[in-house]
């Protein structure tokens, strides 16, 4: 797997661990070898850009659902637009195991810049509420000359374009100042280390990328401790392995057509360390579970997405992400025993001031009352301020609405003094007030004694998007006997753990 590291780069520092072959590419295929410990850096230059064409993507649809697709491209055919199908994703084997993640694109057909493809975006948004994202292709690719220089800054070597350095007896890679957590308020910069090779190559802002091939179950050895914690139960340690195997293979040729890798080591793919993010605990979860993935009833392999914290209720894949429903990533109540009399989301009030609610995420050692149920406060000028690019002035109402099974909303309306709107989407809602920990929430005006508008409260619970797997309920399921099997079955709506490879 070919996972980028970090990228927009203009040098690198790394080491080899052992014996190290860099290959220089090109018709001399050109070789330096090094020993280990020895340190390495490597500069572009002369670097320009790829030239990106974009179309903008209405919808999403599962392979199978031709009867879905046609209504589509009829529906915004009648609406005077000019769409086409185009199918994402491959079918491919392992070891004798059919894996099959295509699935149909509608877009607009019209090739576009990146940026004249926004402006549509933004129109269609207007004249249609359409939220739509953008498929971006490689017109003409990046190009850079690659500088090799050795400890003493000498440059010992060329290369156009790319660089494959391995250590033939696997003993892996030092990366200085690896980038991690960009856009996030974590952001920041760490030395790494590595096992596999690495390649250096032009990015598409002709800068350099260090991407990290490595064989999939090392790569689920540095990744699965970053997305869980480590202390676990093993049961839990262990559905943790197999959905994160499960949504790495899900997402190959899905994502980052327009790069130089599959995957990147960041939350839009996975998060992943490396080596030095391995922990023992996980890494004999990943061995324990070598090669198994989640399949639905018909076969198909699951797209095994998390989230950290459910808040009592797993949620629909097409209420936060849009797209098509997917039957392995159905909402459901999480709680361990009998819902009984319980209330449900559809009463959120109720939903979120439920005392003792037996949810698998609130029962477990590792639960967070404050991500469970939680509370938010922002003065009037706040979010004034935040939603000023919204254009509708001093805002006077806001309503969450188009909520899902769990009770996450999909839509915010925001009404002010000079117009109003409304922002689509679970994540673009979160972001716009600083990262609400979800959209599982009620928000409600507070206001001074003569009436004046003062501030928002937001009520809300869980801590994420809430599709599939609730990874803090997963540790309580497992703390309460189940398997990880079991905890994988509830979460994927019956979907059956077998072996890939």
């Amino acid at each position: 797997m070919p996972v980028r590291l970090m990228e927009g780069r203009a040098e690198v520092t790394f080491s080899p661990r052992g014996r190290m072959r860099l290959r220089f590419g090109g018709p001399d295929e050109k070789m330096l070898d090094a020993a280990a410990g020895t340190r390495w850096t490597v500069r572009v230059t002369q670097g320009t850009p790829a030239e990106l064409s974009a179309r903008v993507q209405l919808a999403e649809f599962r392979i199978a659902d031709r009867d879905g697709l046609q209504a589509a491209l009829a529906s915004w055919r009648e609406k005077g637009l000019a769409v086409r199908a185009q199918v994402l994703g491959s079918v491919y084997g392992i070891a004798g195991k059919v894996i099959d993640n295509r699935r149909t694109l509608l877009l607009v057909d019209e090739v576009l810049t990146p940026e004249a493809a926004g402006r549509k975006q933004a129109e269609l948004l207007r004249s249609h509420g359409a939220r739509t994202t953008l498929f971006e292709e490689v017109k003409t690719p990046s190009k850079a000359i690659l500088e090799v220089r050795d400890e003493a800054g000498v440059v010992v070597g060329l290369a156009q374009d790319r660089l494959d350095a391995e250590t033939p007896d696997g003993a892996g890679f030092d990366v200085r100042q690896v980038e991690f957590g960009v856009g996030y308020d974590f952001h920041g910069f760490e030395d790494r280390t590595f096992r596999g090779a690495l390649q250096l190559v032009v990015d598409r802002s002709g800068r350099l990328a260090v991407v990290n091939v490595v064989p999939l179950e090392d790569l689920l050895k540095g990744l699965v401790p970053a997305e869980i914690f480590a202390r676990a139960h093993p049961e839990a340690l262990k559905a943790q392995a197999v959905t994160a195997r499960g949504e790495v293979l899900a997402k190959v040729g899905i994502k980052h057509l327009a790069d130089p890798y599959l995957l990147c080591a960041e939350q839009h793919c996975a998060v992943y360390r490396g080596r030095t993010g391995e922990a023992a605990s996980t890494t004999a979860a990943v061995e324990a579970t070598r090669g198994e993935g989640l399949f639905s009833e018909d076969g198909r392999l699951v797209d095994s997405v998390y989230s950290a914290v459910c808040g009592g209720h797993t949620e629909d894949n097409d209420v936060v992400w849009g797209g098509p429903p997917d039957p392995s990533l159905r909402g459901r109540p999480d709680v361990i025993g009998p819902v009984g009399a319980m209330p449900l989301p559809a009463s959120l009030e109720r939903w979120l001031t439920a005392p003792n609610l037996l949810a698998a995420c609130r029962l477990s050692s590792f639960a967070r009352p404050s991500k469970f149920r939680w509370e938010r406060r922002f003065t009037a000028e706040q979010v004034d301020a935040r939603l000023k690019k919204l254009g509708v002035g001093r805002v006077q109402a806001l309503a969450l609405t188009d909520r899902g099974v769990s009770g996450r909303a999909a839509v915010l309306s925001v009404s002010g003094d000079q117009g109003a709107t409304q922002v689509r989407g679970e994540l673009n809602i979160r972001r716009l007030f600083g990262m609400l920990n979800s959209s599982m929430a009620v928000v409600e005006a507070e206001r001074d004694a003569e009436g004046r508008l003062t501030g928002w409260l937001f009520r809300g619970g869980g801590w994420g998007h809430g599709v599939g797997m609730c990874q803090t309920g997963a540790i309580g399921r497992a703390e309460a006997g189940q398997r990880y099997q079991d905890i994988l079955r509830h979460y994927y709506n019956g979907a059956e753990v077998a072996p890939i490879y």
